[in-house]
């Protein structure tokens, strides 16, 4: 098992915290999906790079996407975010050109690196689409980016950092806290409609499953060893707590976490319980409707519409259940304007100062960090070792010790 060194660099305190820079540009990275029919499997099989997948293993995942015509939202719904921080930039006057990058679709990392190179810029600061700790929400960012300046050539001639996880900021939290209320609300009428009026309901805050191991080895490891549970079902669990304090006509209704899309072998432990099976034991236990809240994803895409919008749907509609998925945050002015605050932490003002003093945080176990840990959300592989960093973005440099 291979541990990592830290690569200690100016610029940064012992806590992690970045000081402000002057950037030449705003990277909005994300995921990515496929766009027609065509897309699809070519799509896929970025995604499950390096796992020896066949086509017809993807198919299946396929006609998920080619339900709903081969594209997924999640880029329909990133451009529209990005002209929303364009516009929220502008409004503070801001001059700050927004980019947007994706890890397994067209526009890449790498060719986005280039063309910012080419355009003059220097310095890019990156926001990704993930609110949480977690290899694939925040390491695996860092990565990419890292990565792709070796592979152009760039390392050493631009400057990539990356903004904090938000998932304890205001303008995450907000967005989910009339949305439950109204949520809650829909669900009290369509049981109230067929006679059913004070039944009992239960509000599932659900989040992408990862493997036990990923979860594990999220956040870094002071903090893992010091609450009872895995950071990353930690930060979701204080999420789901700060909104529902938030929410009077959420008091003493029953409420859990609960976990969605999981994939690969089967013998491989993720996080449970699956949200379908979940919705069975409330139904079996007299729940008569649910109230599904993404709290782990800020915009619509192929797991979202098909898990929750589907799926879920089916298995509650099947159990005589009223449904009610809260919708993601999208564009929503709140989580767009926190968005922007989070921009402004990093950058400095004419005088060398960030433009916005200290940074908000509204639930336990924030603000996290701009720099990663030693060792935080290390990818654990199927022999037991560690993933060795390729390269890292204001993070730790891959170096096994013996």
């Amino acid at each position: 098992m291979s541990e990592f060194t830290f690569d200690p660099r100016e610029g940064y305190d012992e806590n992690g915290r970045m000081e402000p820079k002057a950037y030449d540009a705003l990277i909005l990275s994300s995921f990515g999906g496929p766009e027609g029919q065509e897309d699809v499997i070519p799509f896929l099989r970025n995604v499950t790079a390096g796992r020896g997948i066949p086509d017809e293993r993807l198919e299946e995942v396929a006609t998920h996407y080619r339900a709903n015509g081969g594209i997924s939202p999640i880029n329909a719904q990133n451009r529209e975010l990005k002209a929303a921080i364009e516009a929220e930039l502008a409004t503070r006057g801001i001059e700050l050109p927004v980019l947007w990058a994706n890890r397994n679709w067209d526009p890449y990392v790498a060719e986005v690196l280039e063309e910012a190179y080419e355009a003059g810029h220097r310095r890019l600061l990156v926001l990704a689409t993930s609110a949480y700790s977690g290899y694939s929400s925040c390491r695996q960012y860092r990565e990419d980016y890292g990565v792709a300046l070796r592979e152009t050539g760039l390392e050493g001639k631009l400057e990539v950092d990356k903004i904090r996880q938000y998932f304890d900021t205001p303008g995450f939290v907000e967005p989910f806290v009339g949305d439950l209320a109204t949520g809650l609300a829909d669900v009290r009428a369509q049981l109230a409609a067929r006679g059913e009026e004070g039944a009992p309901i239960h509000i599932v805050f659900t989040t992408h499953s990862i493997p036990q191991t990923d979860a594990d080895a999220a956040g870094p490891r002071d903090l893992a060893a010091s609450i009872d549970t895995d950071v990353y079902s930690y930060q979701h669990l204080a999420v789901a707590r700060e909104i529902l304090s938030r929410v009077p006509s959420a008091e003493g209704v029953d409420w859990s976490l609960v976990f969605q899309s999981r994939s690969g072998a089967a013998h491989v432990p993720w996080l449970e319980p699956d949200i379908n099976d979940a919705i069975e034991e409330y139904a079996a236990a007299g729940t008569r409707g649910v109230v599904i809240v993404p709290i782990g994803f800020v915009s619509d895409h192929m797991e979202v519409v098909w898990d929750l919008d589907t799926e879920a749907k089916e298995t509650s509609e099947g159990l005589g259940l009223a449904f009610h998925r809260v919708p993601t945050h999208g564009t929503h002015q709140a989580f767009v304007s926190g968005v922007v605050d989070l921009v402004e932490e990093r950058l400095a003002g004419p005088d060398g100062k960030a433009l916005r003093e200290g940074r908000e945080s509204c639930v336990p176990g924030g603000p996290w960090y701009d720099v990663c840990r030693p060792n935080c959300c290390v990818k654990q592989m199927r022999d037991g070792t560690f993933k060795p960093t390729i390269a890292a973005v204001d993070s730790e440099v891959g170096v096994p010790q013996a």
